[in-house]
């Protein structure tokens, strides 16, 4: 049978309509897609009386796109005990993600050539809940290898401009850009930056590094603002969309504008940990609290929120960045609670909606804004738009299902990734997600938890006219 979503508040952004309706939305059991939306409860009713159809009823619940995080790092093959694509579509799934995009790093073979890229869609078949697409990575002496994973359907390429934490996924340097945009031009695929330069961690002698000061003095915001303007300029010799992924430091803002009103191609995201915790929150020792670039205070963070009222930043993901604890540095030893040996990444792939939400009402965004923020430019920037981000007739029938008022803590017990490690833990959040589906099938429920892991591999047809995103199992 076909799903049948029905509810007093269905968020709407169609090309015909934005904003709330009554009524349902039918996804077609054939291709998973929206075949119909019923803008009253008065046509529901009409069309149950002359068809068949598997009804879910959610009352007075927000039904809106599924959401979209385009930065998630599920470091399987390889490295499977820190993440898998198992947990983590499923703690996406339990969050309201229904697509969500794996960065290449942090897996052993990262996804830098062709043959890794097939290891990768061999290692998630069969184990996902939500529907997942794949960036590709630019390391030093790999551009002959990058149209081979553009036409195999990477969404984009990640390079590092500082060491990456890991051996295996090499920075670049600017001869190595210049070689990887003259090959991507013309193709659509967009280029992400980590834009941080000079990663010189070590802090003046004497300093603890227990403290977090200590850290944050290790990776000064000019790291960052240097890293933009080379971003900032090379976006501006190229026809390659550039894209700046988790900006903390706000003072890089300027180079951001001055790019864009040069007419260059060039996103930006920030996190929920830069939204939603300032420095002078994070204890001494919490090295859960560790990211690179890292939090930083509260007045940056002010111009952070300010820079997503003014639309300077498109989107806000997770950068879900797991690890287990003992390389987080939580568990016994002499280096416990080390922010200057510690990994640096932040697991919250689960809690973004109910982040945003409990910060962003306060500046005056509302669901119009989460919605943009968290499902239609990460959409956009990764070229699923045609398929994903929308409740419209033609897409595919992904749906958050959440309770807007409602509150929750956040427990080790309710976490779904595979490491419970979590600056959020005991906060609590508003916003409470009651089910996902992944083209009309219910992957999760509160309720009941969890469907079967249905969830489809996305391969990106290179930019072509009348291309459209491909979809394999």
């Amino acid at each position: 049978m076909d799903t049948l979503l029905i509810s007093n508040r269905i968020y709407l952004n169609s090309e015909q309509k934005h904003g709330f309706i009554s009524g349902g939305i039918l996804i077609s059991h054939k291709d998973g897609k929206v075949s119909r939306i019923f803008s009253s409860l008065l046509a529901v009713d009409v069309y149950l009386l002359h068809n068949e159809a598997e009804v879910h009823n959610f009352g007075d619940l927000v039904l809106m796109p599924g959401l979209i995080d385009s930065h998630v790092h599920i470091n399987e093959p390889g490295r499977t005990e820190w993440e898998g694509f198992h947990t983590a579509t499923k703690a996406a799934a339990a969050g309201g993600f229904t697509t969500i995009c794996d960065m290449p790093l942090n897996s052993i073979p990262p996804t830098t050539t062709l043959a890794n890229l097939h290891t990768k869609i061999t290692a998630a078949r069969g184990k996902i809940f939500t529907d997942v697409a794949f960036w590709g990575g630019v390391v030093p002496g790999n551009a002959s290898e990058l149209k081979k994973m553009i036409h195999a359907g990477v969404v984009g390429f990640k390079c590092f401009l500082c060491p990456s934490g890991v051996d295996e996924f090499q920075h670049v340097e600017e001869d190595d850009l210049h070689q990887a945009l003259k090959v991507m031009e013309g193709t659509g695929s967009v280029l992400a930056f980590h834009a941080e330069m000079e990663c010189a961690e070590s802090p003046s002698h004497g300093h603890n590094p227990k403290k977090y000061a200590t850290f944050l003095h290790s990776r000064p915001d000019q790291m960052e603002a240097d890293a933009i303007e080379l971003v900032s300029t090379l976006s501006q010799q190229y026809n390659v969309p550039c894209h700046i992924v988790h900006l903390s430091a706000a003072r890089a803002l300027p180079s951001i504008r001055a790019a864009r009103r040069n007419g260059a191609k060039l996103t930006v995201e920030t996190c929920h940990h830069y939204l939603s915790i300032t420095a002078e929150d994070i204890p001494d020792a919490r090295t859960e609290y560790k990211c690179c670039p890292p939090i930083r205070g509260k007045t940056n963070q002010e111009q952070l929120w300010q820079a997503i009222r003014n639309g300077d930043i498109d989107m806000v993901v997770s950068d879900h960045s797991p690890s287990t604890p003992d390389m987080k540095l939580l568990t016994s030893g002499k280096h416990r609670g080390d922010f200057l040996k510690a990994w640096g990444g932040i697991s919250s792939v689960q809690f973004g909606l109910p982040l945003f939400w409990t910060n962003c009402r306060r500046y005056g965004l509302d669901i119009a804004d989460l919605v943009r923020l968290l499902c239609t430019e990460p959409a956009r920037m990764c070229g699923l738009d045609n398929v994903k981000g929308r409740l419209e007739v033609g897409y595919d029938g992904d749906v958050c299902v959440w309770d807007p008022a409602d509150t929750f803590t956040v427990t080790q017990d309710v976490i779904e990734f595979r490491n419970k490690t979590s600056p959020y833990v005991d906060q609590k959040l508003r916003g409470v997600v009651h089910a996902s589906f992944v083209r009309g099938y219910c992957v999760y429920r509160r309720t009941e938890k969890f469907g079967a892991p249905v969830g489809d591999i996305l391969l990106k047809r290179p930019n072509r006219p009348g291309s459209k995103t491909l979809i394999i199992n």
